[in-house]
């Protein structure tokens, strides 16, 4: 049963390039790799090539990740279009590198890979990563066993842990997310690892899988379909299972291990004050436009929620965030 992971790369070709280290050292060994490049500017793609050509080797931010892969790694490079239509047949590379053209966003830099993965008679589970992450060794047979031994499964998500402090987790699987505000809270946040974990509880309070590590089945893609391109960052992991209608289970493989470094690319953070202006943008153009396409009746508490999220940016003295904010507000940017 083949598994195809999905990294997109913006600007980020060492954290790929680690991430890459960590994934071809997996005892799970059946998979390949695609990393779908958002238009970066910085050569990642030559770089992550130099990387597979054995030229180049991974800076880890922290010390002791294990040894080296070896290579060179068998690679091949596409276009989007030739990405898209499936490749050349009869290539068997273990890492495929796919330039984008652009920047696409999460949903639409995974969606150039997840069409590229639909084409492979092989393909039976995709797993989506984010490139900023560094996985465990076993962390890939986790999801491959809950997935398989659970037939209602759709998506399935891991324990995510801070790359920076280890013993802390970011989410376990996924998070909880409340209508009537229009935001999310990760499951187990900040709690401390290793723990006990109840999967079945955790399964049965999860709204989505964290988009940081999301493995998918086959079936769940042939029914649902890709990826809601409309929200460019946030929001697509909700907009996914709600089309799912309930039709596949939320799973949740506890062993399965990502360290995530938490919006190294896009400058995503949980503190208000460090988050990038164009991560506040879409969080709370999303916020909006996700309410407004699935719950309705709750968009007047959603709106002064975001009215509150406003006033919380004055107060931080975020003053270049205040006009962005007050243009969705009146309805000028959705």
């Amino acid at each position: 049963m083949s598994v195809y992971i999905v990294l997109v790369n913006y600007n980020g070709w060492r954290d790929t390039v680690e991430c890459l280290e960590s994934l071809f050292r997996c005892a799970y060994t059946d998979f390949r790799v695609l990393v779908c490049d958002n238009g970066s500017s910085d050569g990642s793609l030559e770089k992550i090539a130099d990387w597979a050509e054995g030229k180049l080797g991974a800076t880890p931010e922290r010390g002791g990740e294990g040894g080296a892969q070896e290579r060179p790694l068998l690679y091949a490079r596409y276009r989007r279009d030739q990405a898209e239509a499936g490749g050349d047949p009869a290539e068997k590379a273990s890492l495929v590198l796919i330039d984008c053209g652009g920047n696409l966003g999460f949903a639409g830099g995974n969606n150039v890979g997840l069409r590229y993965v639909l084409a492979m008679d092989d393909f039976r589970y995709a797993w989506l990563l984010n490139n900023d992450t560094v996985v465990e060794p076993d962390a890939l047979g986790h999801l491959v066993q809950r997935l398989a031994e659970a037939p209602q499964g759709g998506l399935c998500g891991s324990t995510l842990l801070h790359y920076h402090d280890r013993a802390t987790v970011q989410a376990l699987g996924g998070g909880w997310y409340c209508k009537w505000l229009g935001l999310a809270w990760h499951l187990g946040r900040f709690s401390r690892w290793p723990r006990a974990v109840d999967r079945e509880k955790v399964e049965r309070q999860m709204s989505y899988p964290v988009g940081a590590s999301i493995m998918i089945t086959r079936r769940f893609l042939a029914e649902v379909g890709l990826m809601c391109e409309d929200y460019f960052l946030y929001f697509e992991e909700l907009d996914w299972v709600l089309r799912a209608e309930r039709r596949f289970a939320l799973l949740y493989a506890p062993q399965s291990v990502v360290y995530h470094k938490v919006g190294a690319t896009v400058g995503t953070s949980s503190n208000p004050a460090r988050k990038s202006a164009l991560c506040d943008y879409w969080n709370a153009r999303n916020r909006l436009f996700f309410t407004r396409r699935w719950y309705p009746e709750a968009f007047p508490t959603v709106y002064l929620a975001l009215c509150c999220t406003l006033l919380a940016r004055v107060l931080l003295f975020r003053w270049d965030r205040v006009p962005q904010l007050v243009r969705l507000l009146v309805g000028r940017d959705r």
